[in-house]
């Protein structure tokens, strides 16, 4: 950031000019800096969750069937959801600053940072991943659940046969 007498706030090679830092300007440079970097960390967690989820679904595409055990799945997309959820709540992407609504310089400001940093964009991509690994997750339980339903109908039968036979035995 560099400060020069008559500048209009602009970000030119990585670097923002502006004419004088205000309060206001400050706390918008720091407000952005601050999601960039939480955009940073979420997108880490994320792209573990998506290498997770495609793991899951390498072993469904292999193996041809679901993994039979729930407890594991309902954690994965527990995380997924939370995440989601700390994600929305924690970044408030698409709320301006208050200090914005009142300066023009620091609105100025905002729009640069924000493009500089590409927020937008990257938050659109991490909302896609989140949503792609959840609905990844819901659809690898729902085909766990059916596996166990398909046992269970089996053992109802199975009884009831084992109920006939036993029943001719007497």
């Amino acid at each position: 950031m560099r400060e020069e007498p008559g500048a209009r706030a602009d970000v030119r090679d990585g670097v923002l000019i502006v004419d004088r830092l205000s309060f206001e300007g400050a706390s918008v440079v720091a407000m952005t800096v601050a999601q960039s970097a939480a955009m940073d960390y979420y997108d880490r967690i994320v792209d573990d969750m998506f290498s997770r989820t495609d793991r899951l679904v390498e072993r469904l595409e292999k193996a041809g069937r679901a993994p039979f055990g729930t407890r594991p799945l309902h954690r994965f997309i527990g995380t997924a959801i939370g995440t989601r959820n700390e994600v929305l709540s924690i970044l408030h992407m698409m709320d301006k600053p208050d200090a914005v609504w009142e300066d023009a310089t620091a609105d100025r400001i905002y729009h640069e940072l924000r493009a500089e940093f590409d927020l937008s964009d990257r938050y659109t991509a991490l909302e896609l991943k989140l949503r792609s690994v959840q609905e990844a997750l819901e659809l690898v339980l729902d085909m766990t659940r059916d596996a166990r339903l398909v046992l269970l109908e089996a053992t109802i039968v199975l009884l009831i046969l084992i109920e006939i036979v036993l029943t001719f035995v007497r």
